[in-house]
């Protein structure tokens, strides 16, 4: 079941995109669109994004702006305001509710046929909207994912969240090619906006549940690499920690929310979203249970001793002190895969203890 979930599929998905693609219709097209963005205490932040969108190689009559200032005790709606644009419109809410709530007033107010989805954070290319715009003109299309890059992985754990986000990229494409991918980036997306489903308020993963909403209602839902967004990767595991495990306990909520999604006959995506996403927070029990077994059974048999010797000996490697070994390739995926289910593990531990999971 480890094997599957992070070869095995993998590469089913892979030959299934080689030998069965559905390519998407592109050509340039230039919607109505509207950039969307929910942001908190981000004065700063906020202005130099809405100063980057404004910059991006679309027709300025056919492209706006609205933010949500969700119950921000600083100036950030002050900020945004005096960029003085009649293409920016800032809406404040007095209380603060998490992104979720605020994106579903927002697409009340959005005039565009296209949603562009953003953070706050990551800073996009010019042409990055022109490029998630043009897989519109195929009429299957429903949303468009666009791509994450790293502004700097030369080393450290950086290098091993970009080797992690490189793979689970090559696992996006190859879904795209042939159907539709499960989730979509959150830094960058687009989304027509008859298709937008308001999620509950609560929600932490709005990009997960839009994508699948988008597929349940009959469309595809691709991935455009060159549409690209920049941002910065965890420095230190322990920034890493925070992010990865509020996105994995996202997944709980998520299913909470929408059981449909568990159910084969309901779920387009269903194989797709337990391979890519489901067994992924299963993994870290899985490999307890394998520890478990193979220590019991060491001296029974050479493959029960092997798998425990290559267990032990991946953390050894995982943990080692040596810079020059920490920076050898098979190590920092060996520490990458390690780190990772850690953080599954946390997910569970965490969503049970908190279930209210949206606040920023």
């Amino acid at each position: 079941m480890i094997g599957f979930t992070y070869a095995g599929y993998s590469l089913w998905v892979l030959a299934w995109g080689r030998f069965f693609p559905d390519p998407v219709r592109k050509r340039p097209y230039f919607p109505r669109a509207t950039a969307v963005m929910a942001v908190y205490n981000a004065a700063d932040s906020a202005v130099a994004k809405v100063q980057n969108l404004l910059s991006l190689d679309y027709p300025t009559e056919k492209f706006d702006i609205v933010v949500a200032c969700d119950g921000c005790t600083d100036a950030t709606a002050d900020a945004l305001r005096r960029l003085a644009s009649p293409r920016v419109r800032v809406i404040e809410f007095a209380q603060r509710r998490g992104k979720a709530a605020c994106l579903a007033d927002l697409v009340k107010v959005a005039p565009g046929e296209i949603l562009l989805m953003v953070d706050v954070r990551q800073r996009l290319e010019r042409d990055a909207l022109s490029r998630l715009a043009a897989n519109f003109a195929d009429p299957d299309v429903g949303a468009v994912s666009g791509e994450l890059c790293f502004t700097d992985e030369s080393g450290g754990f950086a290098a091993k969240v970009g080797a992690y986000w490189r793979y689970e990229k090559m696992i996006r494409g190859a879904e795209a090619r042939s159907g539709s991918v499960v989730g979509v980036t959150g830094a960058l997306y687009a989304v027509r906006r008859d298709l937008y489903v308001p999620l509950p308020a609560g929600t932490v993963l709005d990009d997960l549940l839009t994508s699948i909403n988008v597929v349940r209602d009959g469309y595809r839902v691709v991935f455009e690499a060159g549409a690209v967004a920049w941002g910065t990767p965890s420095a230190t595991s322990a920034q890493e920690r925070v992010r990865k495990v509020r996105r994995l306990a996202g997944n709980y909520q998520a299913v909470a929310i929408a059981p449909w999604l568990v159910v084969p006959f309901r779920n387009p995506l269903w194989f797709r979203f337990v391979s890519h996403t489901l067994l992924r927070l299963l993994v870290p029990w899985l490999l307890c249970l394998l520890a478990v077994s193979s220590a019991i059974l060491a001296f029974a048999h050479p493959l029960y001793l092997a798998c425990l010797l290559a267990g032990l000996g991946g953390l050894a490697l995982a943990a080692s002190w040596l810079p020059a070994l920490a920076e050898w390739m098979p190590v920092r995926l060996v520490s990458t895969f390690l780190h990772m289910n850690l953080y599954a593990g946390q997910a569970l531990v965490t969503y049970v203890r908190n279930p209210r999971l949206h606040l920023w």
